[in-house]
């Protein structure tokens, strides 16, 4: 299930955000085709960049919630849950 869930992730944040050198090759497209001047092109590859980063981290944070919400409705224990068990039992050994 985590493979599963890993690979969606990589997926999604595949889909929203486009390699810096894609970008580039769409941006010389543009510069080709006149649409932008060279000038404006490393502004243009930059801000796409940043775009693309700010979107990956939003679409990576509703993931983690979605999939919080997912574990909590199937009520499976969570790491702090289990860190909590752990201590709670090496509190009650150190008692004896």
């Amino acid at each position: 299930m985590k493979d599963l869930i890993k690979k969606g992730l990589a997926l999604g944040l595949g889909l929203a955000v486009a390699s810096k050198e894609q970008i580039e090759k769409g941006v010389d497209d543009l510069v080709k085709k006149g649409e932008v001047s060279a000038a404006e092109s490393k502004d243009l590859v930059e801000e796409l960049v940043k775009k693309g980063e700010d979107e990956q981290k939003e679409l990576k944070q509703k993931v983690r919630g979605y999939l919080r919400e997912f574990l909590n409705e199937l009520e499976i224990p969570t790491k702090d849950d289990l860190r909590g068990l752990e201590s709670r039992i090496e509190r009650l050994e150190n008692k004896e």
